[in-house]
């Protein structure tokens, strides 16, 4: 089993900066691909961003492209998304991800993946 807490989330104007983080436990997770998805109140979850297990291979949502980078680090167990330039429409709670799969795939459909956090709420004020 992997425990995944996401952490850093919080309040921002619009235009700011928030850095989330994804600690794993109970299973080290270098060999899982990993992804952020979001919830806002009313919608469905929507993909983000996913980085694959080997060589940091990434993809991201058209809608976040250019303004979210996702990295890993293996060594503390660790996954983040860097959020700029933030807008209102970024209002969601943001969820991470862990997926036993091909090592240099990269998963967009929540559906395939195996475990989730908890999901860390972020605002974006106008």
């Amino acid at each position: 089993q992997v425990q995944l807490v996401e952490s850093g989330g919080g309040l921002v104007q619009a235009g700011g900066s928030l850095r989330l983080s994804c600690a794993a436990s109970g299973r080290t997770v270098s060999s899982y691909a990993m992804g952020w998805f979001r919830q806002a109140p009313g919608k469905e979850r929507e993909f983000l961003a996913t980085i694959s297990a080997r060589d940091a291979i990434t993809h991201y949502a058209d809608s976040v492209k250019g303004r979210f980078t996702i990295s890993r680090d293996n060594a503390k167990n660790t996954v983040y998304l860097q959020m700029n330039s933030l807008k209102p429409e970024d209002t969601a709670v943001y969820y991470c991800a862990a997926k036993v799969g091909v090592y240099y795939n990269v998963y967009i459909d929540g559906k395939t993946y195996d475990f989730w956090g908890q999901g860390t709420q972020v605002t974006v004020s106008s």
